[in-house]
Order: C-alpha cells, then structure tokens, then sequence
C-alpha cells in the first residue's frame, strides 16, 4: 500500500528534477537578438573563449560572444558561430528601422489608459449636453400642452374599414371563398 503511494509523488520528483536540466541544454543552443535603430546584437549561445563568427559564408575578425552589425539593411543572412568542435546556425531575418522610436511597456500602457481616460471624458460630456438640450428642443418644436393630464382624442373613424355588422352579411353573400 505505502509502495502505491510513493509512485506519484517518484513520478513528480522525477518530472521536477528533469525540468531544469532540459532547460539548461535549450538555454545553451539559443542565440540571443537585440535590435536598436539599424544595430543588430547577437549573443552566441557559448560561453567558451575564441569564439569563431562567419555572416554569409565569410569569417568575421571578432572573437567575442557579441556581434554588433551596425548600419544593417534588413537583408536576410545566414550567421554561424563555432567554438572548438561545436557550432551553432542562424537564419537573421531583422526588419531594422533608422527612423523608428523605441518604446517600452511603461510608456505603452500610459498611451492606452490616456486614450481611455479621453474617450470616457468625451462620453461623459455628449451625455449631458443631449441630456440638456432634450427638454428644450421637444418644448420648442411642439406647441400642444404636454400634461399628465392632457389625453388624446378618440381616432376619426374610417368607414373604409368599419367592422362588418350583423345585420350587414348580405352585401358580402356574393363573394365566394376561393382555396388557393
């Protein structure tokens, strides 16, 4: 029974324990990407000295982890770095931009609650101004008593329509029902 009971909680030790080491082995094979103006930073994903960097095929002077691209003109370009035996590949497919403004998230969310803030202003203000011109314009373009007291009068009668009367059928006897 205890032998039952021990196998789940085995199992998620054993998942717990295994997620950090797959994550250590993702975190080494990915190359990090910043992007500023028309500047392009990529990090090798090795740690190692004398790192070895090839862009399209020719060998970069630098043996750093970083490569700075600066003045980059946004064409694709496949980048290699290689560190002893190993090497790492990346396809770089950056839209850069000379004239573009950076923004973070702060300055985002401050964008959108100002927008908020204005649309919500501007709703308050269409509401009470039509809430104030609603008397006015009804008293002004009618000029009949509104009381709770005023009623209407009854409807003309049409005789086009008058309800047929008992004593009436014979002027309607020659119509025949037709079943369509």
């Amino acid at each position: 029974m205890r032998l039952e009971q021990s196998l789940p909680l085995l199992g998620l030790l054993l998942c717990a324990v295994g997620i950090p080491a797959q994550e250590d082995e993702e975190r080494e094979g990915e190359f990090l990407v910043e992007i500023s103006g028309t500047t392009v930073t990529i990090t090798c994903p090795f740690e190692d000295e004398g790192i070895r960097w090839e862009l399209s095929g020719k060998a970069d002077d630098t043996s750093e982890r970083k490569l700075v691209i600066k003045d980059h003109d946004s064409t694709p370009a496949n980048l290699s770095c290689s560190s002893g035996s190993k090497k790492r590949q990346l396809y770089l497919n950056a839209r850069v931009c000379a004239n573009c403004e950076e923004l973070d998230a702060l300055t985002v969310a401050g964008i959108i609650c100002a927008d908020l803030l204005i649309t919500l202003g501007v709703l308050i203000l269409v509401y009470y101004c039509s809430k104030n011109r609603k008397g006015r314009a009804s008293a002004a373009g009618d000029r009949r008593p509104r009381g709770h007291k005023a009623q209407r009068p009854p409807p003309v009668p049409n005789p086009d329509y008058e309800p047929i009367r008992k004593g009436q059928r014979e002027v309607y006897a020659g119509l025949e029902h037709r079943g369509f």
